[in-house]
């Protein structure tokens, strides 16, 4: 099976995708195309997997990728190698022939261009690092290098969606005590139980940024297993492990 690699509208002409399961050579619980270093596989298959995803994007590049903490911090992309990756959870670069990589398993996944000045971003926005403002340190960090938010385009790539995203009145308060309006991202379950609709909290982040452009794919990981990695699926299941799927973007060699 080929790897499958969804595409932004907003990010037309800038090499990205977003990539699920399929592909790969990862076998069991984690088949598929699974790009996580923390996921406890084959240091081997995962490099094999992360070479079929870069070349899916932007064949002969390079994939450079943080060691994601769930924070809200953003740094330029560097030259170390992937064990020995700093703490973050975005990276932005001016620099062709590098792909920005972003693993996730539910988390939101955001990837930023401004494409007239050449610079592109990638954030893992779960939602301590989406309510953190990850997103704005990855635009403000975009600045930095020649971007201008009002040219940036974003697009949000598959996640959980809020049908499949039960959670706790504390995890409704901590939202609502930062800001009240927050209230209108969650809904009430069948079990009564809140909850979160981290894709358009995400959105709405963005579209307050003052952004160009943002978009979102609708694409809910938790109800498509064999299409991707799902965090809380595999917990329901309890399953023995989970894999990550990963988001790249760059700029032409």
């Amino acid at each position: 099976m080929s790897v499958e690699v969804l595409a932004s509208r907003a990010l037309d002409g800038v090499p990205h995708g977003f990539l699920g399961r399929q592909g790969g050579i990862s076998e069991g619980v984690m088949q598929g195309l699974n790009c996580g270093w923390g996921s406890g596989e084959d240091v081997a298959i995962i490099r094999e997997n992360r070479r079929l995803a870069a070349d899916a994007v932007l064949p002969g590049s390079r994939i450079v990728s943080p060691h994601q903490v769930h924070s809200a911090d953003a740094l330029v992309a560097g030259d170390w190698p992937d064990d020995s990756r700093p703490h973050a959870d975005a990276l932005v670069s001016d620099r062709p022939g590098i792909l920005l990589g972003i693993l996730t398993a539910d988390c939101a996944p955001i990837l930023f261009s401004d494409a007239a000045a050449g610079v592109v971003g990638a954030a893992h926005a779960g939602w301590k690092g989406a309510l953190a403002g990850v997103a704005d340190s990855t635009i403000e960090a975009m600045e930095k290098l020649g971007a201008r938010r009002e040219r940036i385009a974003a697009a949000v790539g598959p996640c959980i969606a809020r049908a499949s995203y039960e959670v706790d009145w504390g995890f409704y308060e901590r939202f609502a005590g930062v800001d009240p309006s927050n209230e209108r991202f969650f809904g009430e379950g069948p079990s009564g139980k809140p909850h979160f609709d981290l894709e358009n909290y995400v959105l709405a982040r963005l579209a307050c940024a003052g952004l160009g452009r943002v978009e979102a794919l609708g694409q809910d990981t938790y109800a498509q297993p064999a299409r991707f990695y799902s965090y809380r699926r595999a917990t329901h299941r309890e399953e023995p492990g989970y894999g990550r799927q990963i988001s790249l973007i760059g700029l032409g060699i």
